[in-house]
């Protein structure tokens, strides 16, 4: 019984959430930075690479 009043007491404070934490609850969020930093690492990886190819002569 007092494990359930302790989180009890633990959920009722007035404390604010983090922002770190309400970002990384989000599923959609998550979803989206799981998408777009890998596209845009390899986008960024792709045009370095052929920027340093060598021209032809």
């Amino acid at each position: 019984m007092s494990q359930n009043n302790q989180s009890d007491a633990a959920h009722d404070s007035d404390e604010p959430i983090p922002f770190m934490q309400q970002l990384l609850d989000n599923p959609f969020v998550l979803l989206f930075l799981g998408v777009m930093v890998p596209m845009v690492v390899y986008t960024l990886w792709g045009v370095i690479d052929i920027l340093t190819v060598p021209l032809a002569k």
